[in-house]
């Protein structure tokens, strides 16, 4: 039987960010996972770091901003303690429109942005292609957001498996927990071929925390919704923006490749990338970027975003059990979230502060968890 301070259930970027800042500031860390880390949605993500995508006014987007302003320090931090490397741009995001889309809505985008003290720039069909070549004539127009970025969520999830293993932190892959019950001083873990007893929890399980038993609590309101993304190698250099389109985005990659997603479908956990799937993302890119034709076709990834009934994370304390934490539910923001998430549970559970920015993910707002 093993024991820990903290057991986290989840090595996705969202359960290795928490390990890093935990084991960071000398707390015993175990992180477990039925898969290798990262494996999970974390392979499937395009890594866009655009909050402001997500559309103006909504509640994820103060939590969201907040995440990528601390992203720079966030990724240097994580080179520094890895020694590995970590593909990170910030060149902005770019959405553009062709002639058959309403030319108003990239007005109405622009003034929601600068409502809400967002630097962004409208530019006209020539700027668009003298930025991105390899845009569609047919386009009407774009708003380009400076601050957005991209990070490739690969050499993300290795760097930050790599910064929390130096830092002390263990991780068991092949481990999935079946049950967590509480005891005298912390919690039991029933694990395919053991236990593990932890003082404190944190469940960052994405879309299988719906599924996790948890003595006396009920299930968690987290379910899949699987994405496909397309992973291409341009005969011309890639895009180093975010790009989106109608139907699609495109996102630079490792090694001159761009990812292309992402389809969202209520489907369980089937996680197969489909036919479908697949033609309505080609069809979509080769729209918004014509010589996509001619690229190398190097495969479809397909993961489970861990979404709740309002879209928002479960993030903060258990009301039921003190020493049990919640950080999942992320759904399409997981990775651009990894920091804030990281840094305010360590805050939570090592420290007993909570992060106001953490109010609108509370877990009671679905009940007694």
């Amino acid at each position: 039987m093993d024991e820990c301070d903290v057991a986290i259930i989840g090595a996705g970027v969202i359960g290795g960010s928490i390990a890093y800042e935990l084991a960071s500031r000398g707390a015993s860390v175990t992180v477990l996972d039925s898969r290798t880390a990262g494996q999970g949605a974390t392979q499937a993500a395009a890594g866009m770091l655009a909050p402001y995508i997500e559309g103006f006014g909504k509640p994820i987007l103060a939590m969201a901003a907040m995440s990528l302003g601390m992203y720079d320090e966030f990724v240097r931090r994580v080179r520094e303690d890895s020694g590995l490397p970590v593909d990170y741009l910030r060149e902005g995001s770019l959405q553009v429109i062709t002639a058959d889309e309403p030319a108003d809505k990239l007005l109405a985008l622009q003034a929601a942005a600068v409502a809400a003290g967002v630097r962004c720039a409208l530019l006209d069909p020539a700027q668009i292609l003298e930025l991105e070549p390899l845009i569609t004539p047919d386009v009407a127009g774009g708003m380009l957001i400076p601050e957005h970025g991209v990070v490739v969520p690969g050499s993300l999830s290795r760097a930050l498996t790599a910064a929390a293993l130096a830092r002390g932190a263990r991780f068991e892959s092949n481990r999935e927990v079946a049950r967590v019950a509480a005891r005298a001083g912390g919690f039991s873990l029933e694990l395919s071929g053991g236990r593990l007893d932890a003082q404190r929890v944190i469940v960052a399980g994405g879309s299988w925390s719906g599924r996790l038993t948890i003595d006396g609590i009920p299930p968690l309101p987290v379910r899949p919704v699987r994405g496909q993304l397309l992973h291409l190698t341009p005969a011309r250099p890639s895009p180093r923006r975010v790009i989106w389109g109608e139907g699609c985005y495109i996102a630079p990659s490792s090694g001159g490749a761009m990812s292309v997603g992402a389809t969202m479908e209520e489907a369980g956990f089937d996680e197969r990338a489909t036919v479908a799937g697949v033609r309505d993302l080609l069809d979509a890119a080769t729209e918004l970027m014509p010589s996509l034709w001619q690229s190398t076709f190097e495969g479809a990834r397909v993961g489970l975003r861990p979404a709740t009934p309002d879209e928002m994370p479960i993030m903060g304390r258990s009301e039921k059990y003190p020493g049990l934490f919640y950080a999942t539910g992320h759904f399409r923001n997981g990775i651009l979230l990894a920091p804030l998430t990281g840094r305010s549970m360590a805050d939570l559970v090592l420290d007993n502060r909570e992060d106001p920015v953490l109010a609108a993910a509370s877990p009671q707002r679905f009940g007694e968890y």
